[in-house]
């Protein structure tokens, strides 16, 4: 499934771009080929919350939501 199309529908044209962008980064920087892979919902999730409390630059909300997401798995 495509990721945009889980993404929810109160987020404006904007927030579902950059989240895109960072969720592009983020697949990109973990070396992650599956997107069906359980780590790319967390992602997906964890870029979500982060949105809506704020983040609204793409490159700080791939940071942040990696750095999330290693704190979670240690």
């Amino acid at each position: 499934m495509a990721f945009t199309r889980s993404l929810p529908n109160d987020l404006t044209p904007e927030q579902r771009h950059v989240i895109e962008l960072a969720f592009n980064n983020a697949v990109r920087k973990l070396a992650l080929v599956d997107r069906d892979e359980p780590l790319c919902d967390s992602l997906a999730k964890a870029m979500i919350d982060l949105s809506r409390r704020g983040v609204t630059d793409a490159l700080a909300l791939s940071e942040l939501t990696i750095r999330r997401i290693r704190a979670s798995r240690q």
